[in-house]
């Protein structure tokens, strides 16, 4: 049965298009004066491309002025690779021949230690859609065991209920992430064959139910070449991270823009991103949403993520596995993508120093 479709579902099928004409540089220079969602369009647009310099310019004055030169470190930590959803692009996909494995608790503490004794104090718990393996009960056990070593705890799983996330809070859950892929409906289902995940709107309603439920940090983004308009998807994260803001003010909003990466699906993105475009895509989604964190993972390669972490990136992932069980015993299970920027965690966090800017390893976050 499907779930209830959310508040945010209705105001994206009411948002107007970006209108037939032809975008010029009037345009792009407008927007550039007086940056907007309703300007975002310009600003993405391939007439946009000769302003990536003074676009990237005036982002990085943006995220100087709202963030300061400070860039949060965390480190995703896989639990689980088993999934009941058929995705076409995910390693991790149920009918894939891949070696599984879930940790148990106990492992999951032992990995966490050794991602806290690297500096580590933002953790990301990572799973495949598997609500047998990776249940409700587990997931609260895996937050208990682990709050006490670990500050600010977030999860990236499959959607739960109002009641599941509720409990995951008690338990000292800090953060959710839910990446709609792509908020094109047709190209959705085309690529969710079976499943959980299937649920366009359950999955696109799972942030709000989150935030309802008293998660502190809302994460949300796109995987830029699932679909034939990536500039499309940039505008609906970009839409959804500010609506998201208004009606749930006391949290904070990140937002991510992963390009498709090799793995196991053999899945190739339908109109391949190129690293302009990406800078381009950042550094607009900064100038018209300028209190938006945005997260950049080791998917992309070190050089790019050198240049972003000065222009419009908040928060880094370093030094990452993905894989169940990854960081102590590597090489046991099906990793989901393979990583670009293998740098250690000191060498990422050296880099930023380099840049003038601190890397956080801990830092205050209390809205109660």
């Amino acid at each position: 049965m499907s779930a209830p479709r959310g508040r945010f579902a209705a105001y994206l099928d009411n948002l107007p298009g970006t209108g037939g004409g032809e975008v010029v540089g009037a345009d792009v220079e407008l927007a550039l004066a007086q940056p907007s969602l309703a300007g975002l369009p310009a600003l993405l647009s391939p007439a946009g491309a000769p302003y990536l310099e003074v676009m990237a310019q005036q982002a990085r004055e943006v995220t100087l002025q709202r963030f300061g030169r400070a860039v949060r470190l965390f480190a995703p930590l896989y639990v689980s690779n088993a999934c009941l959803s058929s995705c076409t692009y995910c390693g991790f996909s149920k009918g894939l021949d891949v070696i599984r494995r879930t940790l148990s608790v106990p492992e999951v503490v032992a990995e966490a230690q050794s991602l806290v004794a690297q500096g580590f104090r933002h953790l990301l718990l990572v799973s495949g859609e598997h609500r047998i393996e990776v249940s409700a009960d587990y997931l609260v056990a895996c937050v208990e065991a682990l709050r006490e070593i670990v500050p600010s705890i977030s999860i990236e799983t499959q959607t739960w209920s109002d009641d599941t996330y509720s409990r995951l809070v008690e338990s000292g859950l800090e953060g959710a992430v839910h990446y709609q892929e792509t908020y094109d409906r047709v190209r959705y289902a085309q690529v969710h064959t079976a499943g959980w995940k299937r649920d366009y709107d359950r999955r696109l309603a799972s942030t709000e139910r989150a935030a309802e439920s008293g998660v502190r940090r809302l994460g949300i983004g796109a995987l830029l070449g699932l679909s034939l308009d990536w500039r499309a998807d940039v505008r609906a994260v970009a839409e959804h991270a500010v609506w998201l803001q208004k009606h749930y003010w006391r949290t904070e909003v990140t937002v991510s823009l992963p390009r498709i990466k090799e793995s196991a699906a053999g899945f190739q993105p339908l109109v391949p991103v190129t690293d302009a475009e990406y800078v381009q895509a950042m550094a607009a989604l900064r100038l018209v949403a300028p209190e938006v964190g945005i997260v950049l993972s080791t998917r992309e390669p070190a050089v790019l993520r050198d240049g972003l972490a000065r222009i419009a990136v908040t928060t880094m992932s370093a030094g990452s596995s993905t894989e169940p069980g990854g960081y102590l015993q590597p090489g046991q299970a099906q990793e989901q993508f393979t990583v670009s920027d293998e740098r250690s965690p000191a060498e990422v966090a050296a880099m930023l120093e380099s840049a003038g800017y601190e890397p956080v390893w801990k830092d205050a976050f209390a809205l109660r």
